[in-house]
């Protein structure tokens, strides 16, 4: 009788093994929102996409840019989180946690500087011993642009992305990047 339960159960969980093993799990790292594993997990852990109506707990919003041939300017990059989530601030409070982060590339003549992160929030949260370094609500991330001299005049789209992992006081979701389309006038 016991045998037959433990075959049984061998048999029944071989489909889920074998899954995991076989790495043809979805990936989650960019997937709009997704359930998730305890917030002391790793980022990389595995995760279940949820229903795509379920509203983003984390939104970026960037303002127009406008730059002189020659000149520097900054964006600014907000990101507004919803109430009872937070993202890790940068620098984040451990190497475990995924920081926020802004990563942009030089394109059609526009070169972008080291992004300015706000001041963090300290917060106790439920699964840490100790207080965390986290944003709340909104915060702005400004990135610094310059202008080459040989820039084309004119409007341009700078795309950044934006990385960013929401956590509530129990769980965090999988990380995520969001492409960000920076409007920029030179002049």
């Amino acid at each position: 009788m016991h045998r037959k339960i433990l075959l049984a159960i061998v048999i029944g969980s071989a489909p889920l093994l074998l899954g995991a093993c076989t790495g043809n799990q979805p990936d989650t790292a960019n997937a709009p929102t997704a359930a998730a594993s305890p917030a002391a997990t790793p980022a990389a852990a595995q995760a279940t996409p949820a229903p795509a109506t379920q509203p983003q707990p984390v939104n970026v919003n960037v303002e127009e840019v406008q730059l002189a041939a020659g000149g520097a300017g900054e964006a600014v990059v907000r990101l507004d989180i919803a109430e009872g989530f937070h993202v890790n601030a940068n620098p984040a409070s451990d190497k475990f946690y995924v920081a926020t982060e802004v990563q942009a590339e030089p394109q059609e003549g526009i070169t972008p500087g080291k992004p300015a992160y706000p001041p963090a929030l300290t917060r106790k949260l439920g699964f840490s011993e100790k207080p965390l370094a986290v944003y709340e609500g909104r915060a702005i991330i400004k990135l610094p642009l310059h202008a080459d001299k040989t820039a084309a005049k004119g409007r341009h789209t700078f795309r950044a992305r934006v990385r960013v992992q929401p956590c509530n006081d129990q769980e965090c979701l999988p990380p995520r990047t969001v492409e960000a389309s920076i409007p920029v006038t030179i002049s």
